[in-house]
């Protein structure tokens, strides 16, 4: 290229090192978006014997799955089922996101997702779970749980934590009366829900929501029971509340029918008034 005073200059194009910049930088991006889905990855450990039985391509028997969705579901099953020494811990579920971060290395007494098998009768399995899973991770933590279980014969019974302030009704004395139960189930159920069905406009969301398509997918008995409580965080009344939700598997699962102080002061609040609102 030459000048207005005939000096040759050389020509030079900003548009290639522009372009490999884009590169570079598509290329860091496309690497931090790999790492991100792998830290986001659902990771299960299971106990020793259980992970041997699954390498050798052995599934779970199971014939009654509990999972226990939110403060309040969990630490009922905590205080009238686990407080017997009859359960193994045989799991756990590690997940990491924006609310939650999973430490390597945690055991299952320390995990927020801990699974539980019952020693006299191992077909009985109980998950608790008390940490946040993301939305992009709700798929892929059904999918890897139910792989692990024997899908035959199987009955999958969710209790889950709500706020009554989700709870849409005309009737302001239903919201009143809380804690309450409603309920909803896949086709293959065929049982009787101990409370009536949940009202449209109504909605189950997270995990449970995800559990329960799973479930209708692959014709899975399976029922859903959500707990609106007016109270924030763990009480006994709320707890009480899913009472009736395994009363219904019978001999299956044993309610604790009379948990001792020391139990309930450990795991809830007595007596708690509405804070809703607070």
């Amino acid at each position: 290229m030459a000048t207005f005073f005939g000096e040759v200059l050389s020509v030079y194009s900003r548009a290639v090192e522009e372009d490999e910049e884009d590169l570079e930088e598509n290329e860091e991006d496309e690497q931090i978006r790999r790492e991100l889905e792998e830290k986001r990855e659902v990771h299960l450990q299971w106990s020793p014997e259980v992970s041997e039985s699954l390498k050798s391509g052995n599934k779970l028997q199971c014939t009654d799955f509990i999972l226990a969705v939110g403060h309040n579901a969990a630490r009922f099953l905590s205080v009238y089922v686990l407080t017997s020494a009859n359960w193994d811990a045989v799991g756990h579920a590690s997940v990491w996101n924006e609310r939650s971060r999973a430490v390597s290395g945690q055991t299952s007494e320390e995990s927020a997702c801990v699974f539980y098998r019952q020693k006299d009768n191992p077909s009985v399995l109980i998950c608790q779970v008390t940490c946040y899973i993301a939305e992009d991770q709700l798929f892929q933590w059904t999918e890897r749980v139910f792989d692990c279980l024997q899908l035959r014969e199987l009955n999958v019974t969710v209790l889950s934590d709500s706020s009554v302030a989700e709870y849409k009704t005309a009737d302001y004395l239903c919201c009143s009366s809380a804690p309450f139960l409603r309920s909803l189930h896949t086709g293959a159920f065929s049982g009787k829900p101990v409370c009536q069905s949940l009202e449209q406009p109504n909605i189950v969301t997270g995990l449970p929501a995800a559990v329960l398509n799973h479930c209708e997918v692959h014709r899975i008995a399976t029922v859903v029971y959500q707990c609106y409580s007016d109270v924030i965080g763990p009480d006994s009344v709320t707890m009480e509340t899913y009472k009736p939700a395994l009363t219904k598997l019978g001999k299956s699962i044993q309610l604790d029918p009379s948990p001792s102080t020391d139990v309930l002061r450990k795991f809830a609040r007595t007596n708690v008034q509405s804070n809703l609102y607070i």
